[in-house]
């Protein structure tokens, strides 16, 4: 069997693509993979992956009548005539969208040609790039059960996988992640990242906040603050005297889950397919724009009490210090939250969106 599978430019897009190719290698014998990436999606290293992968020309499309939206029309266009090309060439058995502008035009090339196609939906509230593919594709897989009332189709072609996440994120023994990172059991453990690009907003208020605390003893923190502000935050910790490891970007980020008692994240599908994995309580910010995606992701652990939610716009230093004293006094609360996934995990993800794929033939 021949599976093509097509994913936008961000990593919310390509690691559950990744991790269900990884996922088809390991449950198909003789399966060929191709993976096709939009241009844009350059910045994310794929070159250790054991998969054959195909990029396409992509551009940011705008509506707006302009010189800059024609040309990025014209890069879309040629963008969908090589895929149709990868198309006709690899001779797909089953194409698989992973969402973005980007995967139209091979999913529908893919029911131009009779061949079986699905899309996967990462968040609560469908893309629109989705929501147009949900009309010709023979199956939709979504990540979360909330996301059946926006298709507007037959919802018997809809399944619940969950959502893919990479096979190297492991989990391991708590004590054990701590003693790796060189990090203390007897203190709380905090990881703070804000998506794969970090999140300046979630650095700036969490470094104001420590200056709040008195009782900084208690704590530790695992801080991945993208690239560009690592110097900045670092420095910060060095002036506060807080036991903290600090990253641009965390290979291992089984580890960092697996170390932490709680994150303070934003509410991206990637990263809340990772707490629900491991299970880590939160404090969820969701990044306040992209159609409110993250706001509704953010709802789900809310609901069942695994997170607590902020708005961006109401975030300050002093109303994050209170909550995080809160729950570091109060171990009840952290256990408390922890049941909160019992309903929500998919444990299988990658596996159950492997079959309903490898079942199209």
């Amino acid at each position: 069997m021949k599976i093509l599978a097509v994913a936008g430019a961000s990593g919310g897009h390509i690691f559950p693509a990744l991790a269900f190719m990884e996922q088809v290698k390991r449950s198909g014998v003789g399966v060929e993979r191709l993976l096709v990436l939009p241009s844009r999606s350059i910045k994310f290293d794929v070159s250790s992956f054991d998969c054959r992968i195909k990029r396409i020309s992509s551009a940011r499309l705008s509506f707006k009548p302009s010189l800059k939206s024609l040309t990025a029309f014209m890069i879309f266009a040629k963008g969908a005539w090589e895929s149709l090309i990868i198309l006709l060439k690899f001779k797909p058995d089953a194409v698989i969208g992973f969402g973005s502008i980007d995967s139209i035009p091979l999913v529908m090339w893919g029911w131009f040609f009779r061949i079986k196609t699905i899309i996967h939906e990462q968040n609560v509230l469908p893309g629109r790039a989705n929501i147009f593919l949900s009309k010709f594709v023979d199956k939709i897989a979504v990540s979360f059960f909330e996301s059946r009332e926006y298709f507007s189709v037959s919802q018997d072609k809809i399944f619940l996988t969950g959502n893919p996440i990479r096979a190297g994120l492991k989990k391991i023994a708590r004590h054990e992640a701590l003693s790796l990172l060189g990090l203390d059991r007897e203190r709380f453990a905090i990881l703070v990242m804000g998506g794969s690009q970090g999140s300046g907003r979630i650095n700036s208020v969490f470094m104001d906040m420590l200056d709040l605390i008195k009782e900084k003893s208690r704590l530790q923190v695992i801080h991945i603050t993208g690239i560009r502000e690592y110097d900045i935050v670092l420095k910060k910790y060095e002036r506060l005297g807080i036991k903290a490891k600090v990253y641009g970007f965390l290979e291992d980020m089984g580890l960092a889950y697996s170390a932490a008692d709680l994150a303070i994240t934003r509410a991206g599908a990637a990263t809340l397919a990772e707490l629900i994995n491991f299970r880590l309580p939160a404090i969820i910010i969701p990044y306040p724009f992209a159609y409110s995606h993250q706001d509704l992701n953010a709802e789900i652990l809310k609901k069942t009490g695994a997170a607590f939610v902020i708005r961006d716009d109401l975030l300050s230093p002093e109303n994050l210090k209170e909550m995080l004293e809160d729950l570091v006094l109060s171990p009840e609360k952290i256990d408390k939250m922890r049941q909160g996934f019992s309903g929500e995990c998919c444990q299988e993800s990658s596996a159950l969106l492997a079959d309903l794929v490898l079942s199209l033939k």
